[in-house]
C-alpha cells in the first residue's frame, strides 16, 4: 500500500492540517520504461504555498483531491527501465507520498558518493541551482559588484551568496533574521556582512554597507526588505525577482513595491525568473558548484526532519517563520 497526502482544501492565510487528507492506495508494478521509487526525503519549499492557490503561475495549481506536488529524493525498488536498476537514488517531482511509479524520464540518478542525498535537493539542487542562475545570468554578476541577497540563510539565498563570491564580486551582503544566521552567514560561508531584519534599520544599514549603493539585489522576500533596497540601488542596477515568502500567507493580497520609481532614477532594472528558463545550462553549472564544494569553496547545509508525510504541514511553516536555516527537508524514511 502506498499512503499519500493530498490537498482537500484551498487555504486561506496559512496552510492548516485541515487542508490536507492522508489516502492509501495500491502500488502498480512498474511498466514498460518506468520505475517504482521509494520515496526517501521531501524538500520544502515556499513555493508550495503558490501552487496550492487556484491562481495564474507559471505552473497549473495543485488540483483539489491530487497528492501535493513536492521535489523528492528516492531509491529505486523496481525497475522497467534501461535507465535505471534496482539501489539507484534519484531525485523528481514525486510528491508527498511513500512511493510512485513514474517514467524514467523524470528522474536523475545522483551519486551520494559525491555528495549526501539530501544536498541534491539542496544546494546541488533546484535551490542551488536557482542562486546561481539568478545571480549569474538574470543578476548579470560583474567582478567587482556590490550585492545584497534577502533570505540569505536560506536553501536558495546561501548558495547565492557563495556564487557571487566565487565569481568575484566585491561585496556580498546577506538579509536574514536572528544573530545566529547572521553569524552563520558571515564566519562560515563567507558573506561579508550580514543584516539582522529582526533588530536592526535594513535601509539605513544598507546605507551604512553599501556606499556607493547595490549592484545587484536578489530579492526572496518582498514587501518592505525590497522597498529598502530599491532605496539603495547604484546606477545601472540589476534586481532579481526569485520569490516573495513574506507576502505568500497574506489575505489581504501581496504588497507591491512602493519605491519602485528608483528603477527609473538609478536606470535600474527588474526581472523575475525561474530556474526551470536554464535548463540546458544545469549541467555546466553543476559541474562547477561540485568543485566549489571540493574546493571547500561552496558549503551546503540542510536540516533534515524525521517523521512521516503526516509531518508535511508543520514542518512546510517553518520556512514560513524562518525556524529553519540552509535547505528543509522532511525525511519519510531511512536513507
Amino acid at each position: 500500500m502506498n499512503r499519500q497526502l493530498r490537498l482537500a482544501k484551498r487555504p486561506v492565510g496559512e496552510p492548516t492540517p485541515d487542508d490536507f487528507e492522508i489516502t492509501e492506495e495500491d502500488t502498480p508494478a512498474p511498466g514498460d520504461d518506468e520505475v517504482l521509487v521509494k520515496v526517501l526525503q521531501i524538500s520544502l519549499d515556499p513555493a508550495m504555498r503558490g501552487w496550492m492557490s487556484d491562481a495564474p503561475s507559471y505552473l497549473p495549481p495543485v488540483g483539489l483531491g491530487d497528492v501535493m506536488r513536492a521535489g523528492t529524493s528516492g531509491v529505486v525498488v523496481e525497475s522497467n527501465s534501461d535507465r535505471f536498476g534496482a539501489g539507484d537514488h534519484v531525485v523528481g517531482t514525486l510528491g508527498v507520498q511513500e512511493q510512485a511509479v513514474v517514467v524514467d524520464k523524470a528522474l536523475t540518478k545522483v551519486d551520494t558518493d559525491m555528495a549526501p542525498l539530501a544536498t541534491f535537493l539542496g544546494g546541488l539542487g533546484m535551490p542551488g541551482l536557482t542562486g546561481y542562475f539568478g545571480l549569474t545570468e538574470v543578476g548579470d554578476l560583474r567582478e567587482g559588484d556590490t550585492v545584497v541577497i534577502s533570505g540569505a540563510a536560506g536553501a536558495v539565498g546561501s548558495v547565492g551568496g557563495q556564487v557571487a563570491k566565487a565569481k568575484g564580486a566585491g561585496l556580498v551582503v546577506g538579509i536574514a533574521g536572528g544573530p545566529e544566521k547572521c553569524q552563520w552567514l558571515v564566519d562560515d560561508l563567507g558573506f561579508d556582512a550580514a543584516i539582522d531584519y529582526k533588530s536592526e534599520k535594513v535601509g539605513r544599514r544598507l546605507h551604512e554597507l553599501c556606499p556607493d549603493g547595490i549592484n545587484v539585489y536578489f530579492d526572496n522576500v518582498g514587501g518592505d526588505i525590497l522597498d529598502a533596497a530599491l532605496a539603495n540601488l547604484a546606477w545601472g542596477a540589476r534586481v532579481v525577482i526569485c520569490g516573495a515568502i513574506s507576502q505568500y500567507n497574506a489575505e489581504g493580497g501581496m504588497q507591491g513595491p512602493r519605491n519602485y520609481m528608483m528603477l527609473l532614477v538609478r536606470r535600474a532594472r527588474m526581472q523575475g525568473f525561474l530556474v526551470f528558463d536554464y535548463v540546458k545550462q544545469y549541467g555546466d553549472a553543476l559541474r562547477e558548484m561540485a568543485q566549489w564544494r571540493a574546493e571547500g569553496k561552496l558549503k551546503t547545509r540542510e536540516e533534515i526532519v524525521a517523521g512521516s508525510i503526516e509531518d508535511f504541514q508543520p514542518t512546510l511553516m517553518k520556512l514560513f517563520r524562518g525556524e529553519n536555516t540552509g535547505k528543509l527537508v522532511l525525511e519519510i524514511a531511512a536513507t
